[in-house]
């Protein structure tokens, strides 16, 4: 009987765990169904997420104009200024530590490489200027609108910095050699017999007198400064040849648009075309008068005066005492063509040298008799408009590159600097 109980206690119980199993299959089931339906639920809201993302309009990238030419401007001018700073204290040191002469004789050079190290450490290493931070500004190439890169970079501190100082060694020395070429083949044109009616003379006679103009960079600067001032692109030749212009870094609301300069550019554009008529008409006038004083002095009488000098009887206009001076016996020490336009000898040394104590014994001796320019005795003493005395050769040197004083900083001019006897 207890074994009968038994049994039916173990299938009661075997019933029970198979319902147990079924009730958990079937409770699994279901949970996979629901989670795989969540799964299909999340897939089909992503989808419609990113239908929905897809068909709103993207939003538009964020443009930065072009800097105009007021901004441009100011942007130079503070970096002017900045530069000049930094030239002047190192002058400042240059000159305390190894003494105003050589200070004084390397200037151009002290100028040369403040401005060098200060763009080396702003724009060769990709940082903004204080100019370019001044005025929200930054470079970027024009043809790629990204960040100007290193090679662009290098070209433009190397152009803007040593093309000038090397035109400003070379360009002298070229002209005096192109001056002396074109003197020697006017000289020997005349000296030869030649008409003046021949058009290479005419040509090397035009170019000899207006050698300075033709060797001069302005003209070309003038034409970049007015094209800037058009178009608000490029302030620099530099920046012209690597495609360098700048942009704003914020943007610009309408009420703070820039005006631009195009009045100025119309101003230059006009001064120009004024200076090359006058040029032209001068220079027709010019070529109308020695025409004429030829004509009358093939046609007046002439004498011989002195060793076999001829000149004209018959009318004025054709004689000038300068062309007496070819014929004359001159010193053969003297450049071409200088003997033909200047009566004055040309000395070896200095007329009135102060190392003598008794010329001009009037000046008391020490640093009064020294020049200020290159520290040594006055040679030819010579005083400008303000009252200020230096050498004649070094005050001309000084005013043929800067029309001032190099104490006072007046205006002074060639012409006015007077000699001291």
């Amino acid at each position: 009987m207890y074994g009968v109980q038994n049994l039916g206690s173990l299938v009661g119980d075997r019933n029970h765990l198979i319902i147990i199993v079924l009730t958990v299959n079937i409770t699994n089931g279901r949970g996979k169904q629901q989670i795989a339906q969540g799964r299909k639920t999340h897939a089909l809201a992503a989808v419609a997420d990113s239908s929905a993302m897809a068909l709103q309009p993207s939003p538009r990238p964020m443009d930065y104009p072009f800097a105009t030419s007021p901004d441009i401007l100011r942007t130079h001018q503070k970096d002017a200024y900045i530069t000049g700073t930094l030239s002047t204290q190192a002058s400042t040191i240059i000159r305390a530590l190894l003494g105003a002469r050589f200070a004084h004789k390397y200037a151009d050079a002290t100028n040369h490489l403040s401005e060098l190290l200060y763009l080396c450490v702003t724009t060769l290493l990709g940082n903004r200027t204080l100019g370019e931070e001044y005025c929200d500004v930054i470079q970027v190439e024009d043809d790629t609108l990204r960040l100007a890169g290193l090679g662009r970079r290098v070209g433009y501190i190397s152009s803007i910095i040593f093309a000038p100082w090397m035109l400003g060694k070379t360009l002298p020395a070229l002209r005096r050699k192109l001056r002396s070429k074109l003197e020697w083949n006017v000289e020997h044109a005349r000296q030869r017999g030649e008409s003046a009616q021949t058009r290479a003379f005419k040509i090397q006679e035009y170019i000899l007198k207006h050698l300075d103009t033709f060797t001069s960079p302005n003209p070309i600067y003038a034409l970049s400064l007015a094209t800037f001032y058009f178009t608000g692109a490029y302030y620099h030749l530099s920046k012209r040849l690597f495609r360098l212009r700048y942009v704003f870094t914020k943007q610009i609301k309408p009420d703070e648009q820039r005006v631009g300069y195009e009045v100025l550019g119309v101003l230059l554009v006009l001064q120009m075309a004024v200076q090359t008529i006058l040029h032209v008409r001068e220079t027709y006038h010019e070529a109308t008068t020695q025409t004429a004083m030829m004509g009358d002095a093939e046609q007046s009488a002439t004498a011989i005066v002195g060793k076999g000098v001829e000149i004209p009887l018959g009318s004025t206009l054709g004689y000038s005492p300068t062309h007496l001076l070819a014929d004359m016996d001159t010193p053969h020490k003297l450049p071409p063509g200088l003997s033909a336009s200047t009566a004055t000898p040309v000395l070896e040394g200095a007329r009135y040298d102060l190392k003598d104590l008794e010329i001009m014994a009037w000046i008391p001796e020490g640093q009064q008799r020294k020049c200020t320019l290159c520290l040594e005795p006055f040679r030819d003493p010579s005083a400008t408009t303000c009252g200020h005395v230096f050498c004649w050769t070094c005050v001309q040197d000084w005013v043929k590159e800067k029309a001032e004083c190099p104490l006072c900083r007046q205006s002074v001019l060639p012409q006015k600097v007077l000699p001291l006897r």
